[in-house]
């Protein structure tokens, strides 16, 4: 087997004979030599009608926190995630925002290769860029991910195209002009020609209008207040947490819901059925909604939603989070005894 080192040499070799002259070769290769140790690539949940189990994250901690896209990938307990370097390791799940379509995974390193995040910078239309991410799934060990050259083609908000691109977040992405929404491609990062941090690749997006697809990065600025509250275990899920149950606690038939059989190990919070003139049907919550979060707590399986009920009292309201299509609805569930 051809040794690491060298593939990895003749790898940043390919990049720089695009790079077109000496001194760009040399900062080519500097920046790649920097930037590529902190990508990671991250293996879970996938294969069923063709959903890949795999993604793109980055490293935003010494101590292996790991940025990457909110998706299906994460749905399991079983998320693997291999080094720059091939070491390989268990992912845990810190927390998530739908929202952002963000998560934090932690795995058990040190002294890891990482982006700091407050030195990220913010780019402009034109301006130059690398996009590194394990799309097709290409680097299964020690290979290097992939690098795209690209330009920023635009600085837009998704808002502004409500109705096209069907996506949670609304907020300001660069528009690339780099293929970046293939798959596994998500959750890979974006820098530019001097490997500072502009964003992260987002999810593959199609124009529901028009067939054509969409290129794009959140900018860091847009994602840090969500990942300091993640880290600081505002967006932590919780059932494995051991809280006293309250004597009039939440329950799925008090509400007047059925969820989906629990006949997996991570079934899905999908509901199956929403009773009338019940709480669940007054907060406005439907069939087939995903429930995503119940109060602050980010609640991925079946079991999950009856441990996060069992430790909340019906005197008190509940925020829940549903996905809805491509939506996500935010409504407040709460008791009618008084």
């Amino acid at each position: 087997m051809p040794d690491p080192k060298l593939y990895r040499l003749a790898f940043i070799a390919g990049v720089l004979s695009l790079a077109g002259s000496a001194g760009a070769a040399k900062w080519h290769h500097e920046v790649l030599g920097d930037a590529l140790p902190k990508v990671v690539k991250i293996y879970g949940a996938g294969g069923v009608r063709g959903l890949e189990p795999y993604q793109s994250g980055f490293l935003i901690s010494a101590e292996g926190h790991v940025l990457t896209s909110w998706s299906y990938v994460l749905d399991t307990d079983l998320v693997k995630v291999t080094l720059d370097d091939g070491r390989k390791y268990q992912g845990t799940l810190v927390g998530a925002d739908p929202r952002m379509e963000i998560a934090v995974l932690k795995i058990d390193g040190s002294e890891l290769p990482h982006f700091d995040l407050a030195t990220a910078r913010t780019a402009e239309a034109g301006t130059r860029v690398l996009a590194l991410s394990n799309l097709f799934g290409v680097a299964m060990g020690e290979e290097p991910v992939s690098v795209q050259r690209g330009v920023v083609m635009a600085r837009t908000r998704l808002d502004a195209r409500r109705g096209a691109f069907e996506t949670p977040y609304r907020g300001p992405v660069y528009v690339l002009d780099a293929m970046t929404n293939n798959p596994g491609a998500a959750g890979g990062d974006l820098v530019n020609y001097r490997g500072e941090l502009l964003g992260l690749l987002g999810k593959e997006l199609r124009n529901a209008q028009n067939g054509a697809w969409l290129n794009y990065a959140v900018p860091v600025s847009e994602l840090k207040p969500s990942i300091e509250a993640i880290l600081s275990g505002k967006g932590a899920p919780k059932d494995s947490e051991q809280q006293l149950a309250p004597k009039n606690a939440y329950n799925l038939q008090f509400l007047g819901l059925t969820l989906v059989p629990d006949v997996l190990d991570h079934t899905p919070p999908f509901i199956d059925d929403v009773r009338p003139n019940t709480a669940a049907a007054r907060a406005g919550l439907r069939r087939d909604d995903l429930v995503i979060f119940i109060g602050d707590t980010l609640v991925n399986s079946v079991q999950s939603v009856h441990e996060v009920l069992s430790r909340t009292d019906r005197a008190e309201p509940m925020k829940w989070i549903v996905k809805r299509g491509q939506e996500l609805v935010e409504t407040v569930v709460e008791s009618s005894e008084q």
